[in-house]
């Protein structure tokens, strides 16, 4: 978030849109002396908000915004969860659409530690070995002793992205690698430098 507030500036005049984020993003370390208004888009509803906080319930794929709506559209390990390869490219689209600058953070694929399942190497293999082993062989699945039926939905509603493919949803956008022990653990979408 350090980076975020130094590369995008936020005044208290900034209108940003979080897609599927929540209250608590914005109110520790730098976003509580800032008080700009964010509107938080989620798929279900949001509980009472504070003062400056507007909660819509809607789609990232198909936002109901008109164009350059908002000063700055930021989404944080949202876009992995929306479904297809085309609801990501939906997402990115809209995303882009909608915002003047760009803030997307998603896990990287490369990352050899699943960040949903907290399992190694558990997401490279194919879904139907995912389904059986994410129950067993994951901190999630230990913890949470899901049933077949809530593995089958994490596991196919995840879908990691790889810096290529980062690159192309985002082609007018800076990819940053976030690092952890050396290798990348995520990738941020930025777009920043916008001319008025």
């Amino acid at each position: 978030m350090r980076k975020f507030y130094t590369l995008l500036a936020p005044s208290r005049e900034t209108r940003v849109l979080d897609i599927g984020g929540g209250v608590h993003t914005w109110t520790t370390e730098s976003g509580e002396a800032n008080q700009f208004p964010v509107t938080l888009l989620n798929i279900r509803s949001v509980s009472i908000l504070p003062e400056r906080f507007t909660a819509i319930e809607a789609s990232a794929t198909a936002l109901p915004f008109a164009d350059k709506s908002f000063d700055i559209a930021f989404s944080n390990s949202v876009i992995e969860h929306v479904g297809t390869w085309q609801d990501q490219q939906a997402f990115a689209i809209e995303a882009r659409r909608v915002a003047s600058k760009l803030w997307v953070q998603t896990p990287a694929r490369s990352f050899p530690i699943e960040p949903h399942q907290f399992g190694l190497f558990v997401h490279f293999l194919p879904k139907r070995v995912q389904y059986k082993l994410a129950r067993r062989f994951t901190i999630w699945g230990w913890l949470n002793k899901p049933t077949p039926a809530e593995v089958r939905e994490l596991v196919d509603e995840v879908r990691l992205l790889t810096y290529r493919e980062m690159k192309e949803l985002f082609p007018d956008c800076h990819i940053l690698k976030e690092r952890c022990l050396l290798l990348t653990k995520s990738y941020i979408a930025v777009r920043h430098n916008v001319e008025k």
